[in-house]
């Protein structure tokens, strides 16, 4: 139950929902326990078993003293008024008192439902944060399907869990006013009651313990249903292409038929619990009927007074049962409570210090030193050749770029170009070595001062079901409608927006997919110009374009890279003839560098590359 109650924590946020929530069901229980007292002077009106004392009697709190005074009054005021006013005042006074017990339960209820939508929405946001801020390796080893489950399906699982506080904060305190009744009419009855309670505290552990087992199967088939389904909206095109809706139907329904097996276990599971306490329950009240029954035949209790043990006995069942059901809930939560907390406790690894230094633009030049780099770094200290030791994807890189120069990284597939280039905004942190801007580690820079130097534009391009000038704007107000337009002119974009329906106003679709492969590319380098950055990355992005997109896509790259830094990952090498250093990648190290002219010279893998090229 670790995991849930970590949930729970996030209820001191709330007190003054709590507060409400708990004032409101003890008044609730109060007004309910002043109904059900109600009960004894309309049986002894109606059947008069026992009659009043002959003289009022002193008040005292013992069950018999309340008894006797109470009964004296109800017969004196019976005497003078007659019976019918006598059961209409009885009457009235379960009336009211069953008003204020249902006004106040619906009052509870509200500062409940205010409580529960807050904490899932603060629980929201959290994991929203922690998504956004966690390192990009992270999400290398997730599946986006089981990630969007948790934010949905999980916390929808939760909401339900934070309903069963209702019956948590309640029913316990029902159930501890309801016994101290029953203990203060009747201790011997009561203790008969106990007799039973252990049998069902057993039992209800037994199924709670397959239950919580039950739910986590079921929480994490259910993340991989949404992941199935993900992938196969993200890859319909592949799947029509390649007759394969077959296969992924039948994946599909293998995974759905497994989560329905494992909910109807948990259904099971679930409701179990409330018939057996219900046959608990009914077993218990007929021993307590047949033993109370007795005393009242050899006048050990009053009729009424026992008529009223009975009602409050049974009235004390439905709050028990009502405690199990919500404990079952908390069991069945407690899995989406625990896939819910891995992501909040996932290690953040891309740190930032307390004292970072806030990078105030880019001035000199980036420095590599001996820098080396694995997506598994959980073993440094073994050597290479270590078979415990994990692979290396950059070694002892050192390179230094100055500012206003373009550098171009190339090389076979699988080199570690990309990898590269991510180790400068710190999407990864090198495994060995260190990296410079301007003589400061980028590990003690503040990451977003760091980032805000670099743009990116990558061959896939990251759009949104969004407009044309909110993709170029990202989201950010700071740029006026013109700015977004000289950004669209410079990345020679300008010219297709026009000609949309409704220009910079037109929706894209998802993931821009209403619009070509150039026009993509070209809105992602309108962004890259708006945000005006000293440093740009380009991560291939004219590799998968045609001809004539890759033209009017390289004018608008060559506008971008104009007095700026670039660093260009290229595949095709016929765009960085220009560059002012070329590095040639290898294994993960650096094995030529120098200009076009020279490295073609030296002979070596880069003239290799251009050759197959011009071949090709």
């Amino acid at each position: 139950m670790k995991p849930i109650l970590r949930i729970l924590a996030y209820l001191k946020y709330f007190p003054v929902q709590i507060a409400g929530n708990l004032l409101f069901n003890l008044l609730h229980i109060l007004c309910s326990v002043g109904s059900y007292v109600m009960i004894i002077p309309f049986v002894e009106l109606l059947f008069g078993m026992n009659g009043a004392p002959e003289t009022e009697p002193a008040f005292g709190l013992g069950q018999q003293e309340l008894v006797d005074y109470g009964m004296w009054h109800l017969y004196h005021y019976r005497k003078l008024h007659g019976l019918w006013q006598c059961l209409l005042i009885v009457a009235g006074g379960y009336v009211v008192c069953s008003f204020l017990s249902n006004f106040f339960r619906y009052m509870a209820q509200l500062f409940l439902g205010s409580l529960r939508t807050s904490l899932i929405e603060r629980l929201r946001n959290d994991i929203y944060h922690k998504i956004t801020i966690l390192p990009v390796a992270f999400f290398n080893s997730k599946r986006r399907g089981d990630l969007m489950s948790r934010m949905s399906n999980d916390l929808a699982d939760l909401e339900w869990c934070v309903c069963a506080l209702q019956p948590l904060f309640k029913e316990p305190v029902n159930v501890l006013i309801f016994c101290f009744l029953l203990l203060f009419i009747s201790w011997r009855l009561f203790l008969l009651f106990l007799v039973v309670l252990p049998l069902g505290v057993w039992i209800i552990a037994l199924i709670g313990k397959k239950l919580k087992r039950s739910s986590r199967r079921g929480q994490n088939e259910l993340g991989g249903l949404v992941a199935i389904l993900e992938e196969s909206l993200a890859g319909l095109k592949a799947i029509k292409s390649f007759n394969r809706e077959d296969d992924i139907e039948q994946r599909f329904s293998e995974t759905n038929e497994s989560y329905t097996r494992t909910m109807v276990k948990v259904a099971r599971h679930r409701e179990l619990s409330t018939p057996l306490s219900e046959i608990l329950g009914t077993l218990a009240l007929v021993f307590i009927l047949v033993v109370g029954g007795w005393q009242v035949f050899d006048g050990s209790i009053q009729p009424s007074v026992f008529i009223f043990f009975v009602i409050i006995f049974a009235r004390l069942i439905p709050p028990i049962l009502s405690i199990i059901k919500a404990y079952n809930t908390m069991l069945k939560s407690n899995a989406s409570a625990e896939r819910i907390l891995e992501v909040l406790d996932a290690d953040e690894v891309i740190l930032e210090k307390p004292d970072a230094t806030v990078l105030q633009g880019f001035k000199e030049s980036i420095s590599f030193r001996d820098v080396s780099f694995s997506y598994q770094p959980e073993n440094p200290e073994l050597s290479e050749t270590s078979e415990a030791a994990a692979p290396m994807v950059l070694r002892n890189i050192s390179l230094t770029i100055s500012k206003g120069k373009t550098i171009a990284i190339v090389g076979p597939s699988g080199a570690g170009k990309t990898t590269l280039v991510d180790l400068l905004p710190r999407f990864y942190d090198c495994t060995a070595g260190s990296i410079f801007i301007d003589g400061y580690e980028v590990r003690d820079l503040n990451i977003n001062s760091l980032r805000r130097q670099f743009g990116l534009v990558s061959q896939n391009c990251i759009l949104f079901n969004d407009t044309v000038a909110n993709n170029i704007a990202f989201g950010s107000a700071d740029y006026s409608l013109e700015q977004i337009r000289e950004a669209a002119r410079v990345a020679h974009a300008d010219e297709f927006i026009d000609q949309l329906p409704q220009g910079y106003d037109t929706a894209i679709g998802d993931r821009g997919l209403n619009l070509s492969g150039g026009q993509r590319q070209r809105l992602s380098i309108a962004r890259a110009v708006l945000r005006d950055t000293p440093i740009l990355i380009l991560d291939e992005a004219t590799s998968a374009l045609d001809s004539e997109s890759e033209h009017a896509v390289q004018q608008g790259l060559d506008a971008l890279m104009r007095g700026r830094t670039s660093i260009v990952i290229a595949h095709r090498l016929s765009t960085i003839k220009g560059a002012d250093l070329i590095v040639v990648l290898d294994k993960g190290q650096i094995v030529e560098r120098g200009t076009h002219e020279e490295l073609i010279a030296f002979g070596g893998l880069y003239k290799k590359l251009v050759d197959m090229q011009s071949f090709a």
